[in-house]
């Protein structure tokens, strides 16, 4: 089984090494060249400009059949002082298939002066297709049924510095499915497990609560890491007097590590794992942890999205990167992941499904190390090519 995935990230660039500007290329250098513009005036302009622009256009294909087209957008910007303060990103990146679905998701990572808040936002509306093979880390690739929905997210947290990369906070999240419908294939549906949810997923669901934040982030620029680490953890209580259909709690656990052997060309090896779990009472059927549904929809490559869904959710990738060329406009990336869901009756790992791959890198834009990725991904049961605006993690 093979797919063309639209997959565009975009988050915060962090201060850019100016010491090794002067040789690096990106697209815009090769815009400049092509209409023969001075290009040191160019370059000093560009370093002077409080918002940088990042734009990529891309088509591919959606769940259920039909051509899709999407736009990732980013902008990025200084609230304080350049030397203290990190970068903001507002990130927009619709797409919209020609049938009628699409995705309208706004993301916000607001740096305030002297870093000392971090607030942050995901805000999406979909008319979204996906697939969903059940629960549990052992269904058949082929019983599949497509589910569409409407669906409204909206996650918002103010972080406070407490020590040095250090953020505490608390926030509210939102997550709101209605407008389900479901393929009518009755042999189908009987042969996805769906324990106790029966017709549920078929129904309107809303998860609605308070979460607690916790951050640590040494790493310079989280769009495209020169090294550093990164460990967040989100606790989440969903609510019934805050409209949730459930009562139920859930946390994150998210760590990142990026170890650099070259500090002036792209050499570098990165890390990434993630638990997630519902921790307390039932969950959403919608809302369960499921492979690619984490915060910028980036792990699982080389999977469908929500292939394998369940109460619990472990994640682990490794990725090489390295520049092919001297001056950075090009380079590649080797990659694997693997993960497993927990089984629904008993809660323990059995099955784990593991992915492989490789990509091309083109620099986009040098000042905010921002890459063009193109990537090819497989797993047992499925092949994928991904278009990207950023790294995966």
């Amino acid at each position: 089984m093979g797919c063309f995935v639209i997959s565009i990230s975009a988050q915060q660039p962090g201060l850019t090494d100016t010491t090794v500007l002067t040789p690096q290329k990106d697209v815009i250098d090769l815009l400049k060249k092509l209409f023969k513009a001075d290009q040191n005036k160019i370059d000093s302009s560009r370093m002077k400009k409080k918002f940088q622009f990042s734009l990529i256009p891309v088509a591919g294909s959606a769940a259920g059949g039909g051509r899709a087209v999407a736009t990732a957008f980013n902008a990025a910007f200084y609230t304080g002082n350049e030397s203290t303060t990190s970068l903001s990103t507002i990130t927009f990146s619709p797409w919209f298939t020609f049938d009628g679905k699409f995705v309208l998701p706004f993301r916000t990572l607001v740096w305030l002066p002297n870093d000392v808040l971090l607030l942050k936002g995901d805000t999406r509306f979909m008319i979204y297709p996906q697939y969903t093979w059940g629960i549990g880390g052992n269904t058949n690739s082929d019983n599949k049924v497509l589910l569409e929905y409407n669906y409204f997210r909206f996650y918002q947290s103010l972080l406070k510095r407490v020590g040095k990369s250090i953020y505490v906070g608390a926030g509210y999240d939102l997550d709101y499915h209605f407008n389900a419908n479901v393929e009518r294939d009755s042999l189908a549906l009987a042969a996805i497990p769906l324990f106790d949810y029966g017709k549920e997923y078929r129904k309107t669901s809303t998860s609605s609560g308070p979460v607690i934040n916790f951050l640590i982030d040494s790493r310079r620029n989280s769009l495209n890491p020169p090294g550093g680490a990164y460990f967040a953890v989100d606790y989440r209580f969903n609510l019934e007097f805050l409209g949730s259909s459930f009562n139920w709690q859930s946390i994150l656990v998210d760590a990142r590590k990026y170890f650099f052997f070259d500090k002036h060309r792209q050499n570098l090896l990165a890390f990434w794992s993630y638990y997630w779990g519902v921790t307390d009472g039932k969950a959403s059927y919608l809302d369960l942890p499921s492979i690619g549904w984490d915060y910028y929809n980036r792990s699982g490559r080389g999977f469908e999205q929500n292939r394998y869904r369940s109460k619990r959710l472990f994640y682990f990738e490794s990725e090489y990167r390295r520049d092919i060329s001297r001056n950075g406009f090009w380079g590649f990336v080797l990659f694997s992941n693997i993960h497993s869901v927990s089984e629904y009756k008993d809660n323990h790992f059995v099955y784990w499904h593991p992915a492989a791959g490789a990509g091309l890198r083109i620099k986009f834009n040098k000042i905010s190390r921002t890459n063009i990725g193109f990537d090819f991904a497989m797993s047992k049961d499925f092949t994928g090519i991904y278009l990207s605006l950023g790294e995966a993690f």
